[in-house]
């Protein structure tokens, strides 16, 4: 196996986490902000995969608490395919593979494992800074939950993941 990404796919911010390499655990790796078009978000995740050796690519699919697929996961089932075809199309010699993971609680997981967000000085509310470091650390830490669910997925041989020109199931 080499490197697989995990992305936590926002609407201004992209949350990428990495394993690299068998029986490595998911870890998170940085935040990207999200492009003005997907061509933009193409580039930065080409140019991620190409450093890191990157094979695959596991999206968090956004799945509701009732396991339906609302508007969010439409446009990122959306996001997914314009993503692939950018792939497709660059001049990089190899495109990874993209497979989706079910991320539900992920973001809520995310932040509890960071703690809450710090405050501001004195104790008043947290700068716009600390907000925007604070949001970008969840969305990196999400990342990283989806892949770690993913690999688990597949050391269980469930069906957790699936790429995407297959239709994932939600789980019940």
């Amino acid at each position: 196996m080499s490197a697989i990404l995990g992305i936590d796919l926002g609407e201004r911010r992209i949350g990428i986490a990495i394993a690299d390499g068998p029986g490595v655990g998911a870890r998170p790796l940085t935040t990207i902000p999200r492009g003005r078009d997907i061509a933009s978000d193409v580039v930065a995740l080409e140019r991620l995969a190409a450093e890191h050796g990157v094979d695959e690519l596991v999206v968090g699919l956004p799945i509701d608490a009732a396991g339906h697929e609302g508007e969010q996961a439409q446009r990122t089932r959306a996001w997914v395919a314009a993503l692939s075809a950018g792939l497709e199309a660059s001049e990089a010699a190899h495109a990874p593979r993209i497979s989706l993971q079910d991320e539900r609680l992920t973001s809520h997981v995310a932040e509890g494992r960071l703690g809450p967000m710090p405050r501001g000085r004195s104790g008043g509310p947290p700068t716009r800074q600390q907000r925007d470091a604070y949001r970008a650390r969840v969305d990196r830490e999400a990342a990283a939950i989806i892949l770690q669910d993913s690999l688990d997925s597949r050391a269980q041989g469930s069906p957790g993941s699936a790429p995407t020109g297959a239709t994932m199931e939600p789980r019940p």
